[in-house]
């Protein structure tokens, strides 16, 4: 008997957060688990979104030229090069489905962004999982890791969900070694969080290379995870290759609406900005202070180890969740003693912070 079967890759792919809790817990009142922003979109994005209700029953024709030009004003790039996704996980897809296969190498930093991978399982390409330094990508050995049947080079800069990043010299260190055949792709996903000296934004690489791309998000720092709106801008073969490949209408009409009115409201990300650079700060000078080990980082997250196993991360992921915080873990074994927390309202990180003293303390 003939059964359907689907491309042997997808056994591959397993669940790369931890599931549910072992026993009942109340619902979370204070959610640092996935790296949305706490403090949403602006108010103009909120207007924007329900203004655009009105045309609900309608697709958004040709987003591109919807999107496109503020994306480009915002952030002193040419639309032309530019083309958006129902998130930049679309797009990371997109760009796995057109350049990766059979007999072809995906290559990532092996503590990176876990759901990667899946993308190339997904179509029965090889992945390449290099080790990193500490969480930190190693620029020697990706570049020694390279073959002729690499066909991306994946890198998150900042990596999630260690926050780690690679400055402007070593990004283009590993690009130099990077075969002409092969794609650089950098997901900047927490871009406008970052403030190290030594970062230079991705699109200086990209405008100077034909290999290079660059995708970016709304569900961060513009606080509109749920309306799942990414961008990309790369050379402008690569962006309509893209395009080809996309969804017929891959955004609303409200998510796109609410997108442009955040893109013009800078006072809401400046605000965003600041506020997650103090509470990055306190969060992590609080759990030194109690003993943990932070991983430093530029996003708008934290990863924290918990050294004693008599106190480990799953107890205080459980002891937490159980106290109504929710904060991240992961399935891969190299982060069996980390949980990662988003940055949120000082409130709740002083609520996090004093519920981690009692459970390190035993006062549980």
């Amino acid at each position: 008997m003939l059964v359907v079967r689907p491309n042997k890759g997808i056994e591959k792919i397993k669940p790369h957060m931890v599931g549910g809790m072992p026993l009942p817990a109340p619902p979370p009142s204070i959610l640092l688990n996935s790296n949305e922003s706490v403090f949403g979109p602006g108010t103009n994005a909120r207007a924007a979104a329900h203004a655009a209700v009105n045309g609900i029953e309608r697709y958004l024709e040709s987003p591109d030229t919807f999107l496109t030009p503020s994306i480009a004003d915002r952030f002193g790039l040419a639309k032309e090069r530019i083309t958006v996704g129902q998130g930049s996980d679309d797009l990371l897809a997109r760009l796995a489905r057109t350049y990766l296969g059979p007999e072809t190498e995906l290559m990532r930093s092996v503590n990176g962004y876990l759901k990667v991978p899946n993308y190339a399982h997904a179509i029965n390409a090889t992945v390449v999982s290099v080790p990193d330094n500490h969480f930190k990508p190693s620029v020697e050995r990706m570049i020694s890791s390279l073959s002729d049947r690499t066909r991306i080079v994946y890198l998150a800069n900042p990596e999630n969900p260690a926050g780690s990043y690679l400055n402007g010299d070593e990004v283009r260190r590993l690009h130099s070694a990077i075969p002409d055949n092969a794609l650089l792709v950098i997901d900047s996903a927490y871009e406008e969080y970052m403030d190290a000296a030594d970062h230079e934004p991705p699109h200086t690489l990209v405008d100077s290379a034909n290999n290079v791309v660059m995708c970016r998000t709304f569900s961060k720092i513009f606080g509109l995870a749920g309306a799942r709106v990414g961008w990309m801008y790369g050379p402008e073969d690569i962006v309509d290759t893209i395009r080809r490949v996309g969804l017929t209408f891959p955004i609303s009409s409200i998510s796109a609406a609410a997108a442009i009115a955040a893109l013009e409201d800078t006072v809401h990300t400046d605000f965003v900005y600041k506020a997650n650079l103090n509470g990055r700060k306190w969060l992590t000078s609080a759990l030194e202070k109690l003993g943990l080990t932070v991983i430093p980082s530029q996003a708008n997250f934290i990863l924290v180890y918990f050294p004693d196993a008599n106190r480990s991360a799953k107890s205080a992921h459980e002891y937490l969740r159980q106290n109504g915080i929710a904060v991240r873990r992961f399935a891969s074994p190299a982060f069996d003693d980390y949980i990662r927390i988003t940055i949120g309202y000082d409130r709740d990180l002083k609520v996090t912070r004093n519920c981690l003293f009692n459970f390190l303390s035993g006062l549980t």
